[in-house]
């Protein structure tokens, strides 16, 4: 069984769990980017949760089966098409050798996941199979899908899996979002007004927002002034070079703070004023241009708490 692409969409890659324990050498985790989404996608087709996925961002790929196949399709709402009629998104799909899979005009977010049972049968580089395009490493040749493209798909290992993702489970896409975050480990350059600013002011997710990150514009946040020390650069924001966070917020020059996603780099010399906590990164993921977003100041009890709760729901769909 395979996928031959007969169109590969906008930026169509191969994406799973991720690819942790590189990431203090610059490798970063990569991944899909809303996480539960590409779990849900696996669940409905009977594949363990590290089965890989093609994530699909605002323009999906046309693709045909080589055999019969099952597959679900989960993420941001999409028109699903199975040789141009509608079929059922968030649910179990059979498929027929020579079908034709296609995707109407998304209608909020920004990824849709497609998942097949058996999984995305790319070489496992670094223990991932997900691609991480920038450095060319790991999903399909280390790039986006490309039309003539033929997808290999792994043997199934029979198991049902869900009929559907109950609706009460799926995530939803919101234009105003409230992310929580810990408020550290630079926020000490930023005067106290600074800091009100970022954890008071509605800011606006711009165009500027991929896999590396995401860029918003708003009110400017005022650094405190200093003499910058050997090592670091000229901007008030700049610090000499330490790691990175996944979910890091940066302000480069106190100016449209900037959060770190799945494919960001490992470190630099830009102060991290806060993290996202790790409970709120898909709802990142799943932000379009436009949204309207809060930062609101957590204790880590108060994260780890979220991320328990986000444990429960992740129960329910793999029992």
């Amino acid at each position: 069984m395979a996928f031959d692409i007969l169109q590969p969409g906008l930026a169509t890659t191969v994406q799973d769990t991720g690819r942790p324990g590189y990431y203090n050498v610059g490798i970063p985790h990569s991944g899909s980017m809303d996480q539960l989404s590409a779990e849900m996608a696996n669940a409905c087709v009977g594949n363990a949760v590290d089965k890989a996925v093609l994530e699909c961002t605002y323009i999906g790929p046309v693709l045909r089966t080589t055999a019969p196949a099952i597959v679900a399709v989960t993420g941001a709402p999409v028109d699903v098409l199975v040789n141009g009629k509608p079929r059922e998104q968030w649910s179990r799909l059979e498929l027929a050798a020579d079908d034709v899979v296609s995707f109407g005009i998304i209608k909020g977010g920004t990824r849709y996941y497609l998942a097949v049972a058996g999984g995305i049968d790319v070489p496992v580089v670094l223990g991932s199979r997900s691609s991480y395009v920038l450095g060319a490493i790991g999903g399909f040749d280390g790039r986006a899908l490309k039309a003539g493209d033929r997808v290999p798909v792994g043997t199934t290992v029979g198991t049902a899996g869900l009929s559907v993702i109950l609706p009460e489970l799926r995530p939803t896409y919101l234009k105003q979002l409230d992310v929580r975050v810990l408020v550290g480990l630079y926020d000490h350059r930023l005067t106290d007004k600074g800091l009100e600013t970022l954890l008071t002011a509605t800011w606006k997710l711009t165009s500027v927002a991929d896999r590396m990150g995401l860029r918003y514009s708003g009110p400017e946040v005022e650094w405190k002034p200093r003499k910058q020390p050997f090592g670091a650069g000229s901007d008030p924001s700049n610090i000499v070079d330490a790691g990175y966070a996944v979910g890091s917020i940066q302000i480069p020059g106190g100016k449209e703070p900037i959060i770190l996603h799945r494919d960001a780099v490992s470190g630099g010399g830009y102060a991290m004023v806060a993290t996202v906590i790790s409970a709120d990164m898909d709802l990142l993921a799943r932000s379009a241009p436009g949204t309207l977003t809060s930062f609101r100041a957590v204790t880590m009890d108060e994260a780890v708490a979220a991320r328990d709760e986000l444990a429960v729901v992740r129960a329910a769909i793999w029992g």
